[in-house]
């Protein structure tokens, strides 16, 4: 890869909120992995505002992990969509929060659909809660880039616990609404990957097949999943994970989300 692509930072779009400080110790292990720094962006519409105190807070909890990782900061002046979007483009990832200051206004971050929908690598919507020992799932949907998004899940497993479930889900419609249906979407789920787990012996790698959509497998479980990881090519479920509807379910959760752009990987 040409010098002027390798990834520069782990960015993290901080505006004084709780869920942007869990936002930024939640980028630290990102970063010390990778062996970058992370960068606390703090985006201002009117140039007589620092955001200093802002940054300052952010900084402090990052430190805090005690992680042997350099932390940058820099305030950008105009939308904070446009300039986290800028930021992606040298970044290994963009970390935010799922709701800022004006929570009361949306039911989720306008700038976090935002960056889904358009930033030019990974981004991570960060709830504050996560058990420490909890599941990283990962919809497999048998796609071209599948591969990719599974090795994106592995990392993160192996970087956050060294537990992952594959999900891929069956529904009565397409693979009939008897018990063998679902039983058969298991058996492949489970041939697609074995390879995977010989790689990774020390991966506790589990198949799961579930009825109907991730996110209800979500909600019944949250209390076990500290994060989601998601290809974007999975359109429906990725509008409805970090949409309205995935916020309200998943709002008291620890279950953060991870959605990725093979393209970009």
């Amino acid at each position: 890869m040409p010098e002027a692509d390798t990834p520069s930072c782990v960015v993290v779009g901080v505006d004084g909120s709780r869920a942007a400080v869990a936002a930024a110790v939640w980028a630290v292990d990102e970063a010390v992995a990778r062996d970058i720094p992370v960068r606390l962006v703090h985006v201002v519409d009117d140039q007589r505002k620092s955001g200093l105190a802002v940054l300052r807070e952010a900084h402090i909890a990052a430190e805090a992990t005690g992680q042997p990782v350099k932390i940058e900061t820099e305030i950008m002046h105009g939308r904070p969509l446009a300039a986290l979007l800028a930021a992606s483009h040298s970044a290994a990832m963009v970390c935010v929060g799922p709701i800022g200051l004006r929570r009361s206004a949306i039911p989720i971050g306008s700038t976090a659909a935002g960056l889904v929908s358009s930033a030019r690598c990974p981004v991570a919507i960060v709830r504050s809660h996560a058990a420490a020992d909890g599941w990283v799932v990962v919809e497999a949907d048998d796609s071209p880039t599948d591969s990719a998004v599974l090795q994106r899940a592995i990392d993160e497993a192996l970087l956050r616990g060294g537990r992952l479930q594959v999900v891929t889900t069956w529904h009565p419609d397409i693979h009939g609404a008897d018990a063998p249906g679902g039983q058969r979407v298991a058996a492949q789920l489970g041939r697609r990957i074995a390879p995977w787990i010989r790689r990774y012996p020390d991966l506790d790698i589990r198949p799961v097949a579930v009825r109907g959509k991730i996110l209800n497998y979500l909600i019944k479980h949250a209390d076990s999943v500290q994060l989601v990881v998601v290809g974007k090519n999975v359109s429906g479920d990725v509008a409805e994970l970090v949409g309205p509807a995935g916020h309200a379910a998943l709002r008291h959760t620890g279950c953060s989300v991870l959605v990725v752009c093979p393209r970009y990987l």
